[in-house]
């Protein structure tokens, strides 16, 4: 089974007349606003700017097809006095009560051109060279953060929710609680875990701030998994498990998508896992840009028993795609039960 590409992607590419989204649109996150009956996306962004100061965009829309900017200016975005000034990328996005909770991943500083085998992280003026500075700005790792908002105008920072010391990203919570704990998803670089490349990892924790020690989920063992997996988006709670997407990197560094199903009760258990791919590259918005080959996943909505996906293409612009979720959902738990 595949998911189905909209023929009219990408449905969001830069936009040359804002300096801050006239390079790379990408890696939505997206979710459907019952109140206000539309889909909500924030999107990644970037200009020419050698900094490569990256920033989050609201676009909003009726049919989850076409999409509508909300403003010339960013929606979200990192400042010179906080940890995550450097840039705010990758959103993820679930809805808990009356908010809807942002996990972002950040550095603290811009990290420049990173497609040139040149680029280099851009400090600011005021840091002193040699001043001891704390090991993720020191060395710029990416770490992940956790905002809320109720109108998507006006945004709350609540701060890390991840190690300092460990590259994480990917990283999204379940929208709910499980036993009474919340229950996060994360892709941290560990060294020396037994797992031979960066995997998904799973963690619980009594507040949304701090967690417990993560535990391994799951690991690449498919031939277009064999560099490093990481999570997609959110969970999705179904009367099978919880559903979520996932992206594989082969040896050629090719990015492509799976599913998973987790048990309700206790997410660590996998009950499916495809063993085939639902999505790789093969357009030319999704094999030439920044990143040459690489569909990734990061929202998803079901609505009127479709599933969509949101998904950067290329690291330069965003795609569609859709698939009937009860037959997606029979597949998984029929010929990719574990």
């Amino acid at each position: 089974m595949k998911l189905q590409k909209y023929d009219g992607n990408p449905i969001l590419k830069p936009n040359p007349k804002n300096e801050w989204e006239e390079k790379c649109v990408l890696n939505p996150a997206v979710i459907y606003d019952d109140e206000n009956e539309r889909f909500v996306m924030l999107y990644r962004a970037a200009g020419n700017d050698v900094r490569h100061q990256i920033r989050l965009g609201l676009a909003t829309s009726k049919d989850g097809i076409h999409f509508e900017r909300q403003s010339d200016l960013p929606a979200f975005e990192g400042s010179h006095d906080e940890a995550d000034g450097g840039c705010v990328e990758d959103p993820r996005l679930i809805r808990m009560g009356d908010l809807f909770y942002l996990t972002y991943a950040a550095r603290a500083y811009a990290p420049g051109r990173y497609w040139l085998t040149n680029a280099h992280t851009y400090m600011d003026e005021t840091d002193v060279s040699g001043e001891v500075l704390p090991a993720f700005a020191r060395d710029n790792i990416t770490v992940t953060y956790l905002a809320a908002t109720k109108d998507f105008q006006v945004y709350k920072k609540f701060g890390r929710i991840t190690e300092a010391t460990v590259d994480d990203r990917d990283v999204y919570l379940f929208p709910e609680k499980i036993g009474g704990r919340y229950a996060m998803i994360s892709r941290p670089k560990f060294k020396n875990v037994g797992v031979k490349m960066p995997s998904i990892w799973i963690s619980f924790g009594d507040d949304m701030i701090e967690y417990d020690k993560p535990e391994l989920l799951m690991t690449g063992e498919q031939w277009w998994e064999t560099q490093r997996i990481g999570g997609g988006t959110p969970p999705i709670k179904t009367p099978y498990g919880w559903f979520m997407l996932y992206h594989g990197v082969d040896d050629k560094g090719i990015y492509r998508v799976g599913a998973v199903l987790l048990d309700l009760n206790d997410p660590r258990k996998i009950i499916a896992r495809t063993k085939d791919y639902l999505m790789e590259p093969e357009y030319d918005y999704e094999t030439c840009g920044i990143y040459e080959g690489c569909v990734f996943p990061t929202g998803t909505v079901v609505k009127d028993g479709t599933l969509y996906v949101y998904y950067g293409t290329a690291d330069t612009y965003i795609g569609l795609a859709t698939a009937n979720f009860e037959e997606l959902l029979q597949y998984l738990n029929g010929e990719c039960h574990v």
